[in-house]
């Protein structure tokens, strides 16, 4: 499907005009003092969302028949990220609202052109059915997607084989998309998801920045191994102590923060892990005990259904996305003591309770009586693929043995089943 240039025009024109108007001011640089030491980080290796000393076991095995495949993997996609460009918010097409081409802008992904409107304008919206305006060039979208991807599979291939081309790209794809003048993103989700006719962008639009746990790994690697500089380990810290108080203050973020659903979740999820990268863990804390009363009792039923979840055209997708950022949140708890994989409500919920709901669908003793407009197949593996995560980090071996149907081979170099 080609893009509709008249309606394209249209939505340029909307978001000049009257986008303006809706954008949130430039947040400005937060008073919170920055609590960073790089000797200290080099000294005391850890990183804040993965094991690093299972990390460390993985790679004394790396040729063993259990992880090899899963290792040339990894290569394959970091030799072709070393042959692809760098990537930059600055290469868009499309002008924000606030005129300022280093913003981040995307549209509703499930948001459709009026059929019945000359201009298209309010886009309206059909669940579960992604819109290919929403994912062009012409905005943030898919360059973020591919700066995420390339960066987090360079710095895990850097870390397992000690290759330096790959440590050097790293920090070349960091360096352009937060630090550069030319090129760094500003601190803020000021339009992602916007609908154009209705608004310049939403709170939902967070979660397109679930992936910034895997750059907090990135740069944790390439500091570990004293391929960073201070100033830029500095620089990237001051930008993400921004970006953590544009989510905590703006209207978008207390949005998001205040959703019902998986977009909370993984707010949540975001929040924590870069309070835990800024070493500000005391308010990690109070926010993962918080995931107790604000998230587990009103998102898991007492039989373990996720009942927003449930109600989306994905439904199977949805409830295993959702599970899948409940799981982070308590393995984030367990480094902190805060233990969400144990805890359970008065009435019975938690989070072992949702994969108990999921867990005949996993192993084929159900089959799925909920919408699933997508793969149903696929959705099953990616399920398969969560239980075993869960199995690795809560040594759980039922549900290795559904992660992996008793398959000796890795899938995963982050997250294996002994």
């Amino acid at each position: 499907m080609g893009i509709n240039t008249s309606k394209f025009k249209a939505i340029y024109l909307w978001c000049l005009l009257f986008g303006i108007y809706a954008a949130e001011a430039q947040q400005t640089t937060p008073s919170h003092k920055l609590d960073y030491n790089l000797e200290t980080n080099t000294k005391n290796p850890k990183l804040t969302v993965l094991d690093y000393n299972s990390l460390l076991e993985v790679k004394a095995k790396l040729h063993t028949s259990q992880f090899y495949k899963a290792y040339e993997n990894l290569l394959t996609k970091a030799n072709n990220a070393l042959t692809e460009g760098v990537f930059s918010v600055t290469q868009k097409t499309q002008v924000p609202p606030s005129g300022d081409k280093h913003d981040y802008i995307t549209y509703g992904p499930y948001w459709w052109p009026d059929p019945n409107k000359p201009d298209g304008l309010p886009w309206i919206r059909r669940d579960g059915e992604i819109n290919p305006l929403t994912r062009k060039g012409n905005i943030d979208f898919e360059v973020k997607d591919a700066m995420f991807n390339n960066t987090t599979a360079l710095s895990l291939a850097y870390f397992f084989s000690d290759k330096k081309e790959y440590a050097n790209k790293t920090l070349e794809l960091l360096k352009v998309w937060f630090l550069n003048e030319d090129t760094k993103m500003n601190p803020n989700l000021n339009f992602a998801q916007g609908i154009p006719g209705k608004n310049t962008g939403r709170g939902i639009g967070i979660i397109e920045f679930a992936g910034i746990t895997n750059i907090i790994t990135a740069i944790e690697i390439l500091e570990i191994n004293n391929i960073m500089d201070a100033k830029t380990s500095k620089g990237l810290r001051t930008w993400f102590t921004d970006y953590i108080h544009w989510l905590q203050t703006s209207k978008n973020g207390v949005f998001e923060k205040n959703t019902k659903n998986n977009h909370a979740v993984y707010y949540d999820m975001q929040v924590v892990s870069i309070l835990m990268f800024l070493n500000r863990n005391e308010e990690a804390k109070k926010i993962l005990e918080e995931v107790k009363t604000k998230r587990v009792a009103t998102q898991i039923a007492p039989d373990g259904k996720q009942p927003h979840e449930l109600a989306r055209t994905k439904a199977l997708s949805y409830s295993t996305m959702n599970l899948k950022g409940f799981t982070q949140l308590a393995f984030l708890g367990k480094k902190l003591e805060v233990d969400l994989w144990g805890y359970e409500e008065k009435n019975g919920a938690s989070i072992v309770k949702a994969y108990e709901f999921l867990k005949p669908f996993a192993i084929g003793e159900k089959e799925w009586e909920y919408p699933q407009i997508t793969s149903l197949d696929k959705a099953k593996k990616s399920l398969k693929q969560l239980f075993a995560k869960a199995g690795a980090q809560f040594n759980n071996k039922e549900y290795c043995k559904i992660g992996t149907n008793g398959n000796t081979k890795a899938t995963s170099l982050l997250f294996y089943c002994n």
